[in-house]
């Protein structure tokens, strides 16, 4: 959820419409009318968003703070009564990165808790010494607690900038907690792909995967692959009684090197660090995120070993030079490696959804059912599925939002939208738009704020039709 302005729909009215047809015209301009009016109702609305203003300075005067940048909806000259011109967000947030505070600054929190201090609150003459209390429910409230007393009081929002909890990454803007994307915007949502681009889409590098199947004729350290400089997301794994050994462009070993045995752990190896886990059983793994710096070599006194990472393109022929002048091809008769085709979409943040079948949901059309959703929900709108992943026993679906009907929060471009089980009622398809009908679910704690899709709720597929009828079910709901 992030912050925007809901747009009721798009009629044609007043001048905007084509004038009065003629009688054996009316079928074709009805029809184009109709068009006319279904391709206005777009993510834009009816009117435009001027060009965003400068950021704004930083609101802390050292550490993590944030700034903002603003812009305005051109309004146009008719409208429908109670319709907003222009949806998305007025205001966009982003994380500015100043020098760290001195030792013994007084945390931001505690400043704006101090400033109650010695003023009368709760209706009587009594003061007291206010510190910050985060146990309350909102963590972007300014909720203080009375030093020497059991209670505490919540002094409205904080200001924006604040942390939602000490330590955390996120920081409120508007009175809620948001984190900041690969791109510094508050509540964007973006993501490093596996190449290390900031929303990109994993076509600028190559994802290289090898099995090492050398029988070995000699008892002593083999060449597994040369782990290249710029190397992303290395995973490394076997299962046998031998050990796993990483060695710098130096000759240095990292780990299990000179026939001595590395405990597990953390290293530093090539500008990136290197996890080093070994299990009861005979299995080692290696992990790094990247990219490396340097080339490592990889080695083991057996053979027995599978290993992946993604490159970037240009980085890919000369692994293979390299690979090939040290020979060691020749001893990998059965190589399985990705690089002609299309690049392998990385693994999920997330598992994604089994293909287990699931049971028939619930018949839930009717009349009745969409009155009886539409006035209890909080958030109705249009939206396109465009990622489904499972999540424990939860289904958790992206979408994309086309038009909004109703809503009672501001809401983002791209939403989460939460279902209850793993076979969720009713299932949405990836890549399809749906209208759908949702409330806002907020933890006791305050931690998850989160859209619901109820079980045997309202989603159907979208189609002007539905539109008209959800429309209709709006001027019912009792006020």
């Amino acid at each position: 959820m992030g912050f925007s302005i809901g747009l009721a729909g798009t009629r044609c009215i007043g001048t905007l419409c084509p004038p009065r047809p003629r009688p054996f015209q009316s079928l074709l301009l009805v029809l184009w009318t109709l068009l006319n009016c279904v391709l206005g109702s777009s993510a834009q609305g009816p009117g435009e968003w001027t060009p965003w203003g400068s950021w704004s300075r930083c609101s802390s005067s050292c550490g993590r703070g944030v700034s903002v940048r603003s812009r305005r909806c051109i309004r146009p000259v008719r409208r429908l009564p109670g319709e907003e011109p222009c949806w998305e967000s007025s205001h966009e947030y982003r994380v500015c990165q100043l020098p760290d505070c001195p030792p013994g600054a007084v945390p931001f929190r505690d400043l704006q808790c101090a400033l109650y201090n010695g003023h009368p609150v709760l209706g009587t003459q009594k003061t007291y010494q206010w510190i910050p209390f985060h146990g309350a429910p909102n963590q972007c409230d300014l909720n203080c607690l009375a030093e020497g007393h059991a209670f505490y009081h919540s002094f409205g929002r904080v200001l924006d900038g604040t942390p939602c909890s000490p330590g955390a990454q996120g920081l409120c803007v508007a009175g809620r907690c948001l984190s900041a994307g690969c791109d510094g915007v508050l509540g964007s949502g973006a993501l490093e792909d596996r190449c290390g681009r900031c929303g990109g889409a994993n076509d600028s590098c190559l994802f290289v995967q090898r099995v090492f199947r050398d029988a070995g004729a000699f008892a002593g350290y083999w060449n597994v692959t040369l782990i290249p400089e710029g190397a992303r997301h290395i995973r490394v794994a076997h299962r046998s009684r031998n050990h796993l050994a990483l060695m710098g462009v130096d000759g240095r070993y990292v780990l299990n090197g000179n026939w001595e045995v590395s405990p597990p752990g953390t290293y530093e190896a090539a500008g990136t660090r290197v996890v080093y886990a070994r299990a009861a059983a005979p299995q080692e793994t290696l992990h790094a995120a990247g990219p490396t710096s340097q080339d490592l070599l990889l080695q083991e006194p057996n053979p027995g070993i599978q290993f992946e990472f993604w490159l970037p393109r240009e980085r890919y022929g000369p692994f293979q030079v390299q690979t090939q002048a040290l020979g060691w091809p020749v001893r990998q008769p059965q190589p399985r490696e990705v690089e002609a085709r299309a690049p392998i979409a990385p693994p999920p943040l997330m598992p994604t959804l089994a293909p287990d079948p699931c049971p028939p949901c619930p018949d839930t059309r009717g009349r009745a059912h969409r009155l009886l959703h539409y006035c209890g929900s909080d958030f109705v709108f249009q939206a396109r599925v465009v990622g489904r992943h499972r999540q424990a026993q939860e289904t958790r679906y992206e979408v994309h939002i086309q038009l909004i009907y109703k809503n009672r929060w501001p809401l983002r471009t791209r939403e989460y939208v939460w279902a209850p089980a793993h076979c969720p009622c009713p299932p949405l398809a990836p890549q399809q738009e749906y209208l759908m009908a949702l409330r806002r679910l907020v933890s006791p704690d305050g931690t998850q704020d989160r859209l619901l899709l109820p079980h045997a709720g309202y989603a159907r597929p979208w189609s002007p039709a539905e539109d008209s009828r959800i429309r209709l079910a709006a001027r019912r709901c009792p006020v």
